[in-house]
């Protein structure tokens, strides 16, 4: 495909999702068409009509003072009826087009929203988080930029081209034909230009994504910018990515100079032939004064609007290429999805079942599998480490279980219910999940510990606060529970974030647990308080801990220790240890740099 046509599908696929949205609030789209259509026919068309017929009996009846208003009253009050008129469907277009636009507005942020949270982790990790908020944000824009266009620039340029023919068709119908001869070749060269800038619309957008992208990485990176003294080089990379910005722009620029230059000349030819018709009308044709006026007023109003047809298309250019990254996402396939008739599932007991497990990541190579017939059975309630070198499929496994994406072939069971023919919400709400960097909201302590369970009381949340040691630090805060942490928790410890997000698994409670690093990052109290909280918290839980640090899993029920994606080993801490394999090798590794460093 290409790139024309690729843009001229996602103009349509645009088109396709913006029409949705307006098809939700027929009533006020077509209250928005009939006005738009009152407005320009009553303040337009018939003003000048009435004028026209004004001069006609101006020029041709002798009018004295005494019957000034018997020959003329009756278009003195049709000239009032139709600007009242006129300016009661100015507003009421004014009126549907801002209701549309807030009604839209909400719904395509609710629509981009879902879609977004609902993609698989794949999708999100392969792309910027301010990027896609920054096409969120024009989708949204575009869809109002479009409506103010079509309200105020289209559908007039439209309801004028009909007026016109239908107004002088009867009067004048050889500058009729040759006015829409001119109108045609005008669309047709517009039309044209518009296929070509439309392509420079589409890259100056992602152009100016990317830049987008490039700052929120930055910003949120920012920590690392300063600590590494690379200020200079994000500034590198950010001149860059603005420099295709510019590039992109500039090219769009050159490409609508010309093709406004060409439909400039096509209307000075227009005004030419009007002025001719109008100088030589009455003599060659007997047209009246009258009719002079409406020509002459129809057709400038028509090359006005027809002037704007640059900017029109420009807007439409600008207003497709902007909403073309969120309408690629939008089409984008939702790679974790929920079966037609999936059921919630139903946690009893708490026993997972690995069985014949096969996975690859999508972007992999056939042949590149992490899982390849891979079989685990877990009892409910047992407490078990995943241990291995780096690469080994540790975090891997438990993003299956969560179903963060989707295995190639065999099953995933929970209580001896296929995960897959399960709702993702009612899986996750039976599994806590605890990672190596606590996930926080901006927003107050309370709200991150309760997010899990929203109904909690305040003595649910303590007491969850207390059993994760977290309790004390939070009442020495300025403003306890209420104290906002910062975006991802940056005005807390990475000690503090933990206990906080621990705490917020034991509140939401259930009945299976995975902890995924949790205490790597932590000096040594850190540690010993996030150890003693998740002792609390793996009581009476099937638990999968995922960890390095062996200490963390010698005292578990029983550690698994995988191997490029197979169970290397199988037993207690005790029982690999004797048996001198590959946890054993580690074990001593760890614990001979521990005596290393204290000697």
């Amino acid at each position: 495909m290409t790139k024309t046509n690729k843009k001229s599908t996602l103009t349509k696929r645009t088109l396709h999702y913006y029409w949705k949205v307006t098809s939700e609030m027929k009533g006020y789209f077509f209250l928005d068409v009939f006005a738009t259509f009152g407005y320009v026919a009553l303040l337009t068309f018939a003003n000048s009509y009435y004028m026209g017929r004004i001069v006609d009996l101006v020029s041709t009846a002798h009018v004295t003072r005494e019957n000034v208003f018997r020959i003329f009253g009756p278009y003195i009050i049709a000239l009032f009826a139709v600007n009242a008129v006129g300016q009661i469907c100015s507003k009421l277009q004014d009126y549907s087009l801002w209701k549309m636009e807030i009604k839209a507005s909400y719904r395509l942020a609710t629509f981009c929203f879902d879609k977004l949270s609902n993609q698989s982790m794949t999708f999100h990790t392969n792309r910027y988080g301010g990027s896609l908020v920054s096409q969120t944000s024009k989708f949204m824009s575009a869809y109002n930029q479009l409506a103010e266009t079509c309200t105020y620039s289209l559908m007039p340029l439209i309801y004028s081209v009909i007026m016109i023919i239908v107004m002088l068709i009867g009067r004048v119908p050889i500058y009729v034909c040759i006015l829409v001869v001119m109108l045609l070749i005008y669309i047709a060269v517009a039309y044209i230009m518009y296929r070509k800038v439309l392509p420079l619309n589409a890259a100056a957008s992602a152009a100016q994504n990317d830049l987008s992208g490039e700052l929120s990485d930055a910003v949120t990176n920012i920590l690392s910018v300063k600590t590494y003294g690379r200020e200079d080089y994000e500034r590198e990379i950010y001149d860059a990515a603005n420099a295709r910005v510019v590039e992109a722009d500039t090219k769009r620029m050159h490409s609508s100079v010309r093709r406004g230059a060409m439909t400039s000349t096509l209307n000075v030819i227009i005004m030419c032939i009007v002025t001719i018709f109008i100088t030589g009308g009455n003599t060659w044709f007997g047209i009246t004064a009258g009719t002079l006026v409406m020509m002459f007023t129809y057709t400038y109003n028509l090359t006005m609007r027809f002037n704007e047809i640059n900017s029109m298309m420009q807007r439409l250019n600008r207003i497709f290429g902007e909403a073309s990254g969120m309408t690629e996402v939008l089409d984008e396939p939702t790679l974790v999805e929920d079966i037609p008739d999936a059921r919630p599932l139903k946690v009893t007991r708490g026993d997972i079942d690995f069985n014949n497990l096969t996975f690859r990541y999508l972007d992999a190579d056939a042949d590149d599998m992490i899982f390849d017939d891979f079989t685990l059975h877990i009892p409910a309630g047992q407490r078990i480490g995943l241990v291995g070198r780096s690469g080994a499929g540790k975090t891997t496994l438990t993003k299956l279980l969560l179903r963060l994406s989707d295995i190639q072939e065999g099953e995933i069971l929970v209580d001896g219910q296929n995960i897959s023919c399960c709702t993702q919400q009612s899986l996750r709400r039976q599994i806590a999940y605890v990672p190596q960097e606590a996930l926080l909201f901006h927003r107050s302590i309370r709200d991150n510990i309760a997010y899990g369970r929203p109904q909690a009381t305040d003595e649910e949340i303590i007491k969850a606060c207390r059993e994760a040691n977290a309790l004390e630090f939070i009442e020495k805060l300025p403003h306890g529970f209420d104290t906002l942490v910062g975006e991802r928790g940056i005005k807390l410890s990475g000690g503090q974030r933990q206990r906080v997000a621990i705490a917020r698994a034991i509140l939401a409670d259930a009945p299976i647990l995975v902890l995924d690093e949790a205490t790597s990052a932590l000096d040594s109290e850190s540690e010993r308080l996030v150890q003693e909280a998740l002792v609390n918290l793996m009581k009476g839980r099937t638990s999968l801990v995922v960890a390095h640090r062996l200490s963390t899993v010698a005292s578990l029920d029983r550690i698994i220790v995988l191997s490029e994606g197979k169970i290397a080993e199988d037993g207690t801490h005790s029982e690999l240890i004797d048996a001198g394999g590959e946890y054993a090798m580690l074990w001593s590794r760890q614990t001979g740099a521990f005596l290393e460093n204290e000697d």
